[in-house]
């Protein structure tokens, strides 16, 4: 088995295990397949330090089986003293991070009705929030979110809320992203093996900051790899999250 044979959900999963990378003893709340999938490679390789939790309010071992139960009000005291990482979904995402799981269309009478604001705000304003996005496209990666949950950088630093506003980075089936774009506007950091950067920009709705020459996503050792396919998801989920 050698990293060349990697396929594009595996290289997603490298892709958000490197979120966590550096982040210490903090509490790592992966929202989605292929972040839990990330989160439990991260803390069995290069972050050992970190507390792996089932994204509510369970605490969870390195095979994602419940371990411990997180009451909400230590779940929020984590979450606004910033010793959490959360990488959650997005129906929409603009261009400076502003985040959309509430509704699509206009706000008073949406064509679509979603998850709700739930608590993206104090996420984005208390600890890191980083963003998987499954499908990139359009749709999802819009000039204007019609409604704002998680607060971008435009809107934290208009508001003066900055101090602890923090948006490490956006992996979507594509690429890796961060904001360190033009007024901290999105910028492509890597593709996916396979991915051009023409398909990056024609599957985005904004024009999106982007370096010459843009790395691949980096490559998994065949350590990783085995982790990925014989421990971690032997099942193969990760293929129906992400569809080549």
């Amino acid at each position: 088995m050698t990293a060349a044979t990697a396929t594009r959900p595996e290289y997603c999963v490298i892709a958000c295990a490197e979120a966590w990378r550096d982040d210490g003893e903090v509490l790592a709340s992966p929202m989605g397949l292929i972040p839990s999938f990330g989160a439990r490679l991260a803390k069995r390789t290069f972050a050992p330090d970190l507390l792996l939790t089932d994204g509510e309010a369970m605490l969870v071992g390195l095979d994602g089986t419940a371990e411990g139960w997180l009451p909400y009000r230590r779940h929020l005291t984590m979450v606004t003293g910033g010793r959490r990482h959360v990488m959650m979904g997005a129906s929409q995402i603009d261009r400076y991070g502003n985040q959309n799981i509430s509704c699509i269309g206009d706000w008073e009478r949406p064509s679509r009705q979603l998850l709700g604001v739930r608590g993206a705000p104090v996420n984005t304003l208390n600890n890191p929030v980083s963003y998987w996005i499954p499908r990139h496209s359009p749709r999802v990666f819009v000039e204007r979110v019609d409604m704002v949950c998680g607060v971008g950088h435009d809107r934290a630093e208009a508001a003066g809320v900055t101090r602890f506003h923090r948006l490490p980075r956006v992996v979507s089936d594509l690429g890796v992203f961060d904001f360190a774009g033009p007024d901290r506007s999105m910028r492509l950091v890597s593709l996916h093996p396979g991915v051009t950067v023409g398909q990056v920009r024609a599957a985005t709705g904004f024009e999106l900051a982007v370096a010459d020459g843009v790395p691949y996503t980096r490559e998994p050792s065949p350590g990783e790899l085995r982790l990925i396919r014989e421990v971690i998801d032997p099942r193969g989920l990760r293929d129906r999250e992400v569809r080549v």
